[in-house]
């Protein structure tokens, strides 16, 4: 994020108008900004919380939902136990509460306006959540570009957006779902039970009909070094992956 888009994108009041419990440490929560929110599959907001004594505590969260979704934007925030923004959300935080917010931030990290070629998404539990938004888009848009996910997290259980997702992959519309769990036995025939490897980028990109025009990766930071590496060990360019990394 740039100093020049966090100035272009002044803070504003949002209501907490819906929650919705994802998996047992993911929780979405949707906001209605007190202004127009016009956004791109992929981007993020900066959220701020001011405590009585004046402390503010400010953390950046991608947007879940797809841009065509009328009003309410949706958050997806993994509690954090040593946090100072996520235990407020998932202990405190209740409907009809306003927040801060500002944004929408970030340029890099988005569907590509001309849908060229077919896209590859990797990601590594909540980093699933910005590649939620474009998945949503493609579906919003009724988009014929081909996509395939590959998905890590440890068991079924955090499997974020997981009975949606198989829904997606089960209309045969072009977007395939791959999903990898690194503690527990797969449960679809087609997923894995290991970490990403250079054999799993290979076989996840030969469901695609030709080479991949982008590719789209975001988890913690070793996630994003291992998965990224992965992909180019398996043959996709360098320049053409796009990274956002969290945590540690």
């Amino acid at each position: 994020m740039s100093d020049t888009a966090a100035v272009q994108s002044p803070w504003q009041t949002a209501g907490i108008v819906r929650i919705e419990k994802r998996t047992p440490r993911v929780t979405s929560f949707f906001f209605q900004p007190s202004r127009p929110f016009a956004y791109r599959a992929g981007q993020h907001v900066d959220v701020r919380l001011t405590a009585p004594d004046g402390y503010q505590a400010r953390r950046s969260y991608s947007i879940a939902s797809a841009p065509e979704t009328n009003g309410a934007i949706e958050l997806a925030i993994e509690k954090l136990d040593d946090g100072e923004v996520s235990p407020f959300f998932h202990e405190v935080a209740a409907i009809g509460d306003e927040i801060e917010l500002r944004g929408p931030l970030g340029g890099h990290f988005v569907w590509p306006k001309d849908e060229s070629g077919p896209l590859v998404m990797v990601g590594g539990g909540s980093g699933v959540v910005p590649l939620m938004s474009m998945i949503r888009h493609r579906a919003a848009r009724n988009s014929a570009v081909p996509v395939v996910l590959v998905f890590s997290a440890r068991v079924w259980d955090e499997v974020i957006f997981r009975d949606e997702l198989i829904a997606l992959d089960e209309r045969q519309d072009g977007f395939e779902l791959v999903l990898t769990l690194t503690r527990e036995a797969a449960r679809r025939p087609a997923d894995y039970a290991r970490r990403v490897d250079v054999a799993m980028m290979a076989q996840a990109m030969a469901r695609l009909p030709e080479p991949p025009g982008l590719a789209f990766v975001c988890g913690s930071n070793a996630f994003v070094s291992a998965a990224a590496q992965a992909l180019i060990d398996a043959g996709v360019a360098a320049e053409i992956i796009r990274t956002e990394r969290y945590g540690v």
